[in-house]
């Protein structure tokens, strides 16, 4: 009996020590496998959500016979959960599936628009990264000859919205659909300079 007690509590400090370490209190889904992945023989249903407080990506078991709709927010944190089981694992932006890498586009979207503040304040700001590089040119279809035209329309008056950054600069791409795509360049770990993700605020509401 004692020998049985011992080797279950190894198991559990085993499986303690296995499980992601995570800082997420609540995630956002993207998508849920409801039959699981086709490549696991036990069909679990699993969920891939995407962190509110560090971007994370994971993957969490589902408590039994709940289902979880994308876009819908659930809680992950240590404390008693009401739809997640446990957290799986964490994942890369490879492991999404593609119906969770549209619902990561639409999210980031989204949030990008409801926090335009932050966004034209990159335009404004964006200082150099080093003698070689700015934070401008991470932006997609930003290159050298737009960075110095933006900087130069900043430094006479600062943009007030993204449109009259668009009408002083107009040979920039759209200004938000090049920062959603910088977005996910960031959460695919494309580039080790985060411009985008700093600034992006998954817990603010709309």
């Amino acid at each position: 009996m004692y020998q049985n007690k011992s080797f279950k509590r190894r198991k559990s400090l085993y499986t303690e020590r296995r499980s992601p370490r995570v800082h997420e209190e609540n995630g956002i889904v993207l998508d849920f496998l409801q039959h699981g992945h086709l490549n696991d023989p036990s069909r679990r249903p699993v969920a891939q959500i995407i962190g509110v407080d560090h971007l994370s990506l994971l993957e969490v078991a589902p408590k039994k016979g709940v289902f979880l709709k994308p876009l819908e927010k659930v809680y992950v944190g240590a404390e008693k959960r009401e739809k997640v089981h446990h957290i799986t694992k964490k994942i890369t932006y490879d492991d999404l599936t593609e119906t969770a890498k549209v619902t990561l586009k639409e999210i980031i979207k989204d949030k990008l628009k409801s926090q335009v503040d932050k966004v034209l304040e990159l335009f404004n700001k964006a200082g150099p990264i080093s003698t070689r590089q700015h934070q401008l040119e991470l932006i997609p279809g930003i290159g050298k000859k737009h960075m110095w035209s933006i900087i130069e329309e900043r430094e006479k008056k600062p943009f007030k919205d993204l449109k009259e950054l668009k009408e002083r600069v107009p040979s920039i791409p759209d200004p938000m659909k090049a920062v959603t795509k910088r977005a996910i360049e960031e959460i695919e770990g494309m580039d080790k300079h985060k411009i985008i993700l700093p600034r992006l605020d998954l817990k603010e509401e709309k």
